[in-house]
Protein backbone atom coordinates (compact mmCIF):
# COMPACT_ATOMS: atom_id res chain seq x y z
CA UNK A 1 0.00 0.00 0.00
CA UNK A 2 1.21 3.58 -0.71
CA UNK A 3 1.45 6.69 0.92
CA UNK A 4 -1.30 7.88 -1.17
CA UNK A 5 -3.82 5.46 0.08
CA UNK A 6 -3.62 6.38 3.20
CA UNK A 7 -3.80 10.04 2.32
CA UNK A 8 -6.74 9.37 0.31
CA UNK A 9 -8.50 7.46 2.91
CA UNK A 10 -8.28 10.09 5.64
CA UNK A 11 -9.64 12.74 3.06
CA UNK A 12 -12.43 10.25 2.82
CA UNK A 13 -13.65 10.09 6.32
CA UNK A 14 -12.58 14.20 6.94
CA UNK A 15 -15.24 14.71 4.30
CA UNK A 16 -17.83 12.18 5.50
CA UNK A 17 -17.55 13.40 9.03
CA UNK A 18 -18.36 16.95 7.88
CA UNK A 19 -21.52 16.20 5.89
CA UNK A 20 -22.37 13.81 8.94
CA UNK A 21 -21.69 17.05 11.01
CA UNK A 22 -19.45 15.71 12.88
CA UNK A 23 -17.11 19.20 13.37
CA UNK A 24 -20.15 21.39 14.77
CA UNK A 25 -20.58 22.45 18.19
CA UNK A 26 -16.80 21.55 19.11
CA UNK A 27 -15.67 22.54 22.41
CA UNK A 28 -13.54 26.09 21.15
CA UNK A 29 -15.31 26.66 18.23
CA UNK A 30 -14.89 29.88 16.88
CA UNK A 31 -12.21 30.60 19.67
CA UNK A 32 -8.47 31.03 18.58
CA UNK A 33 -6.35 28.63 19.40
CA UNK A 34 -3.83 28.67 21.98
CA UNK A 35 -0.44 27.40 21.94
CA UNK A 36 2.16 26.10 24.71
CA UNK A 37 5.77 27.74 24.89
CA UNK A 38 7.87 24.49 24.86
CA UNK A 39 11.10 26.66 24.40
CA UNK A 40 11.89 25.82 27.23
CA UNK A 41 11.79 22.13 27.45
CA UNK A 42 14.30 20.02 25.35
CA UNK A 43 12.95 18.88 22.42
CA UNK A 44 13.54 15.11 23.46
CA UNK A 45 11.47 15.59 26.51
CA UNK A 46 8.71 17.79 25.01
CA UNK A 47 6.11 14.95 24.68
CA UNK A 48 6.65 13.78 27.73
CA UNK A 49 6.42 17.30 29.41
CA UNK A 50 3.17 17.41 27.61
CA UNK A 51 1.71 13.86 28.64
CA UNK A 52 2.37 14.77 32.65
CA UNK A 53 0.82 17.89 32.44
CA UNK A 54 -1.87 16.38 30.40
CA UNK A 55 -2.27 14.08 33.99
CA UNK A 56 -1.95 16.94 36.17
CA UNK A 57 1.50 17.03 37.04
CA UNK A 58 4.10 19.64 36.22
CA UNK A 59 7.68 19.38 35.59
CA UNK A 60 10.22 20.93 38.25
CA UNK A 61 11.23 23.52 36.32
CA UNK A 62 6.96 24.63 36.13
CA UNK A 63 6.42 23.88 39.10
CA UNK A 64 9.08 26.50 40.24
CA UNK A 65 7.78 29.20 37.59
CA UNK A 66 4.35 28.85 39.22
CA UNK A 67 5.81 29.58 42.48
CA UNK A 68 7.28 32.32 41.25
CA UNK A 69 4.72 33.99 39.78
CA UNK A 70 2.66 32.89 42.92
CA UNK A 71 4.87 34.98 45.20
CA UNK A 72 5.14 38.53 42.45
CA UNK A 73 1.29 38.46 42.64
CA UNK A 74 1.59 38.19 46.44
CA UNK A 75 3.95 41.05 46.57
CA UNK A 76 2.35 42.55 44.60
CA UNK A 77 -0.54 42.46 47.46
CA UNK A 78 1.08 42.66 50.35
CA UNK A 79 1.45 47.13 52.15
CA UNK A 80 3.22 46.14 55.14
CA UNK A 81 7.08 46.79 54.26
CA UNK A 82 8.45 44.26 56.64
CA UNK A 83 6.21 41.30 54.56
CA UNK A 84 6.79 42.73 51.88
CA UNK A 85 11.01 42.82 52.69
CA UNK A 86 10.53 39.21 53.46
CA UNK A 87 8.28 38.40 50.72
CA UNK A 88 10.90 39.82 48.65
CA UNK A 89 13.75 37.81 50.25
CA UNK A 90 11.80 34.99 49.84
CA UNK A 91 11.35 35.72 46.06
CA UNK A 92 14.60 35.69 45.53
CA UNK A 93 15.98 32.82 47.11
CA UNK A 94 13.25 30.80 44.86
CA UNK A 95 14.75 32.46 41.69
CA UNK A 96 18.08 31.49 42.78
CA UNK A 97 17.00 27.96 43.15
CA UNK A 98 15.24 27.62 40.25
CA UNK A 99 18.19 29.39 38.15
CA UNK A 100 20.29 26.58 39.81
CA UNK A 101 17.50 23.95 38.35
CA UNK A 102 17.77 24.91 34.85
CA UNK A 103 20.00 25.42 31.59
CA UNK A 104 18.38 28.81 30.82
CA UNK A 105 17.71 31.41 33.46
CA UNK A 106 14.46 32.55 34.39
CA UNK A 107 14.10 36.37 33.45
CA UNK A 108 13.40 37.94 36.57
CA UNK A 109 15.85 40.87 35.96
CA UNK A 110 12.96 43.60 36.78
CA UNK A 111 12.01 42.06 39.76
CA UNK A 112 15.34 42.00 41.35
CA UNK A 113 15.69 45.70 40.57
CA UNK A 114 12.35 45.76 42.03
CA UNK A 115 13.91 43.99 45.13
CA UNK A 116 16.59 46.38 45.62
CA UNK A 117 14.76 49.19 45.11
CA UNK A 118 12.06 48.04 48.66
CA UNK A 119 15.86 47.19 50.63
CA UNK A 120 17.18 50.87 49.79
CA UNK A 121 13.35 52.29 50.81
CA UNK A 122 13.78 50.35 53.73
CA UNK A 123 16.96 51.54 54.91
CA UNK A 124 16.11 54.85 54.14
CA UNK A 125 13.17 54.88 56.52
CA UNK A 126 15.19 53.07 59.31
CA UNK A 127 17.75 56.38 59.51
Amino acid sequence: MSIFFFEHLAEQRIKEAIRQGQFENLPGKGKPLVFEDDSMIPEDLRMAYKMLKNAGFLPPELESKKEIKNALDLLDDLQDEKKRYRQATKLNIMVTKANMMRTRPINLEVDQVYYRKIVEKVKVRKR
